[in-house]
């Protein structure tokens, strides 16, 4: 039997039902919709929210405007500007977590690739990636 034969199917009633058996404590909710608002950047809502709820968030609501300048450049190819603004919020987070400094330096080579420009991206990838990777196989 595989995988997919054993699916069960249910009604969109049982499924309800299901639901709201299933326990979920207001903290929960409330911690759910806080990350939400950080993670979308919604700075004003957030700190509301965050008044009215009682909650206090584990993330500097004033640094979200710069967390979105990062996500912008991301999302836009920027990737050495969205490095640069990284390291202007928190100068210590890409030496301490190699994993997102790799995987921010992968994406560069993917940029670099999208351009068109086939020899920069390999000269990276051997320049910067390559020793990456020895010093932190488990990247590969």
């Amino acid at each position: 039997m595989t995988a997919s034969s054993s699916k069960q199917t249910i009604s969109l009633d049982e499924w309800e039902r299901k639901m709201r058996e299933v326990p979920i404590a207001k903290s929960d909710l409330n911690q759910l919709i806080m990350n939400y608002l950080i993670i979308e950047g919604y700075k004003d809502a957030a700190e509301k929210f965050s008044e009215e709820s009682g909650l206090t968030s584990s993330v500097d609501l004033g640094s979200i405007e710069e967390r979105m300048q990062i996500r912008f450049a991301v999302q836009n190819g920027d990737i050495r500007a969205a490095i640069e603004r990284v390291n202007d919020l928190n100068p210590d987070i890409l030496d301490t977590d190699p994993r997102l400094y790799f995987h921010l330096q992968q994406q560069h080579l993917i940029e670099l690739i999208r351009q068109g420009r086939a020899e920069d991206a390999l000269a990276f990838a051997q320049d910067e990636l390559a020793p990456h990777g020895e010093e932190h196989p488990e990247l590969l």
